[in-house]
């Protein structure tokens, strides 16, 4: 027999040969047809920019940490690369190991979303030494823009409007401090490569301008690896407009109009829209050609974003430009039948733009609304964990869901809490803001906090209808947007119960169809008895409150209490969902029906409910731990920096440490005034959420006098 000898490549080998394939396809301008992209991000829009690669019959390349091993992006990938351990820093802000994936994979070209990796000069120049295209603008462009300070000086000298500040080289403290002084309180302290509202403070005075400035310089370390700062004029109630922008290789530039993105929390984005409310056709052709103008003078390829300040005389300031496409880009494609990922493909590959300005024409008006896992009840800390239980509105042509995620996932510590972006259409602003909150009611969640409830409140506000809308609109309308938690009714009270005694039901049908005598009246969980009435009671948990029960199974009996209602029902499954047929005293409903552990989760149009079995004391966990006496982590984060140590007195609202969870920065609080017994972490270490932090001690003095 003769022998067969395999001679297989070594893969520094392997390397070569997909570097020079690589190479191959490109033409001799650079550019040239795109086949496989690696999308070098995770999430939402790793998903979307797979969708558009599908679509056009590119191969798509995902990368993960350990955290997205089962995530939806990887599984949605022709093909998928392990790049390190959770920290972004480790893994999808590492340009050696995306790049090294890009090499290994024979990606022709590399996506990189928006954030991490997508506004980095270095970045964009070490995919064209390797001979990769970067589906983005040129390096030179990212690096003016970048940098607010340089952006600044081009787009005054270009002749867009700005609003002037302290844009220079001294870092010290005492001169950002003496510029903020001079430019008059109060000032934006702002992160010169900053984006996405992080690294960025409002100093009111100048006893608080220090502490804002230290925070600012923290969150813009951790975000860009930079801390140079700018400081500002802030302006007052402003309206935040920007101007989808895009650019080709043959000196090609439109705009796609402007897009609304005033109502925010915490300096980020929670609903857009597009166009902008009650703006004129003048106003909107002067914005997008000061856009475009913006663009040109950076010679802009690709998608970009040039964000505006407006006042209430809709005079409009130039405040930055995001050289990548935003994560509202959707409702810009809904008002002009576009696909800009399918843009960005073609033109990174050499194409012209798809169309010219006279070309694009405005249809209708679009809302998008960001679902957080998030409380806003308690200033929108940010939240982490599993999707029990995800029912969204069904797609179509005017209804689109941008997600990452799906039940059972979990939504994780290390990355932004963004669990999708509901986008609708209508064809005005009314049509499409009444679609927009039918949609909100169908998008349930269970097993973490969410803003729905808060969407909900946002977009049915009168001010909100009007068109009235400014950055300052959360805290305006506060009082209203946040009302007081509604008590649910007896007629929800009957539902939950209903729900508990068919889920019942259900368990003891399974139980006896296992039984060695399926047929005895004492297996049954129907409340036959022989001749009496049953009567059962029940405890439900209501907020706060508790409500006591009684379930009468025998119609016919009369029972003498406060409030009597009479009951039935049945469950139905329809798509996946169990949904409660009830009446109620005669009037039906057919509310969604989920219920986990001991609580029941009920969602109709007209509002959701929770409604709780009380757990016993003996079977109840300990909650809140350390609670008394000791300041707790909100969340699952690691600890940047410890301000106290054994010892020291402190103060109600003194800060006690600094917390990075979510990309954000979470300064921890003293609940009151004492002295620090313990600190049980150290800078760098990671907490769980509910952890004691320190143990805080009351002076005795104070002790003394509360027992008088």
């Amino acid at each position: 027999m003769a022998a067969v000898i395999l001679s297989f490549p070594t893969l520094q080998s392997l390397r070569i040969f997909a570097q020079s394939c690589n190479k191959s396809v490109l033409s001799s301008s650079g550019v040239g047809r795109i086949e496989k992209v690696l999308i070098a991000n995770r999430g939402e829009i790793a998903c979307r920019v797979m969708r558009t690669a599908k679509k056009m019959g590119i191969r798509s390349v995902a990368v993960y940490s350990d955290a997205d091993r089962d995530s939806m992006h990887v599984a949605m990938a022709d093909e998928a690369y392990h790049i390190g351990p959770p920290p972004s820093q480790q893994s999808y802000l590492s340009m050696e190991k995306v790049l090294e994936v890009a090499k290994t994979s024979g990606s022709h070209a590399v996506h990189p979303g928006y954030g991490f990796l997508s506004e980095s000069t270095e970045f964009a120049e070490a995919c064209k030494q390797e001979g990769i295209i970067f589906i983005g603008p040129p390096s030179t462009a990212i690096r003016d823009m970048g940098i607010k300070s340089t952006s600044k000086h081009i787009m005054s000298a270009a002749g867009v409007p700005i609003i002037g500040g302290y844009h220079g080289e001294d870092q010290s403290d005492e001169r950002l401090q003496a510029e903020a002084a001079q430019i008059g309180y109060p000032v934006m302290i702002k992160a010169v490569r900053g984006g996405g509202g992080k690294g960025m403070r409002i100093a009111r005075s100048d006893s608080v301008f220090l502490e804002q400035l230290e925070s600012a310089r923290r969150e813009a370390r951790k975000s860009f690896n930079d801390d140079v700062m700018l400081v500002e004029k802030f302006v007052e109630d402003p309206r935040h407009v920007e101007v989808q922008v895009f650019g080709d290789m043959h000196g090609n530039a439109v705009y796609l109009f402007e897009r609304d993105c005033s109502v925010q929390r915490r300096h980020q984005k929670i609903i857009e829209e597009a166009p902008g409310p009650d703006i004129s056709p003048e106003v909107r052709r002067k914005l997008g050609e000061a856009a475009v103008k913006a663009a040109k003078a950076v010679n802009y390829v690709g998608a970009g974003t040039v964000e505006f300040i407006m006042d209430a005389q809709h005079n409009f300031y130039f405040m930055e430009m995001n050289t990548r496409l935003q994560v509202e880009h959707p409702v810009s494609e809904m008002i002009t039948g576009t696909d800009l990922v399918e843009w960005q493909l073609r033109v990174a590959a050499g194409e012209r733009l798809p169309l010219l300005q006279d070309d694009i024409v405005l249809r209708g008006h679009s809302f998008e609304a960001r679902i957080y896992a998030e409380d806003p009840n308690n200033d929108f800390l940010p939240g982490a964990g599993p999707l029990l239980h995800l029912s969204t509105p069904s797609p179509d042509q005017h209804t689109r869901i941008e997600t990452g995620v799906r039940e059972g996932d979990e939504v994780s510590a290390h990355y932004d809490p963004m669990i999708a972006k509901l986008v609708v259409w209508g064809e005005d602003r009314s049509a499409a803001l009444k679609k927009l909150r039918y949609c909100l009611r169908q998008y349930n969640i269970v097993g973490l906090n969410t803003n729905i409830d808060f969407l909900l409140s946002l977009s049915g506000h009168p001010e909100f209808e009007a068109g009235n809308v400014t950055t300052s609109f959360i805290p305006q309308h506060y009082a209203d947007l946040f009302p007081a938690p509604i008590t649910p009714s007896g007629e929800t009270v009957c539902q939950a119960v209903l729900g508990l005694l068919l889920q019942e039901r259900k368990h003891t049908q399974a139980f006896m169809q296992t039984s060695t005598d399926p047929f005895s009246p004492f297996g049954a969980s129907s409340g036959w008895r022989s001749n009496i009435g049953f009567n059962r009671n029940m405890t439900l948990q209501l907020g706060d409150e508790k409500v006591d029960v009684v379930v009468v199974y025998n119609k016919d009996c009369s029972y003498s209490m406060q409030e009597v209602y009479t009951v039935t029902g049945e469950v139905e499954t329809e798509g996946g969902a169990s949904f409660l047929r009830c009446s109620v005293n005669g009037v039906k409903s057919r509310p969604k029906l989920v219920i986990l552990d001991n609580t029941v989760h009920l969602f109709s149009m007209e509002g959701s409910a929770q409604v709780s079995a009380p757990v016993p004391k003996y079977l109840a966990g300990v909650s809140g731990a350390g609670s008394q006496g000791a300041a707790v982590a909100p969340m699952t984060g690691t600890i940047e920096k410890v301000m106290v140590k054994a010892g020291d007195t402190v103060a109600v609202g003194d800060p006690l440490m600094v917390m990075i969870a979510m990309k954000m920065e979470h300064t921890i609080r003293a609940p009151k005034s004492g002295v620090i017994k313990r600190v049980f972490f150290s800078e760098g270490s990671q907490a769980n959420r509910h952890a004691p932090l320190v143990e805080l001690e009351e002076e005795e003095g104070e002790e003394e006098g509360s027992s008088q």
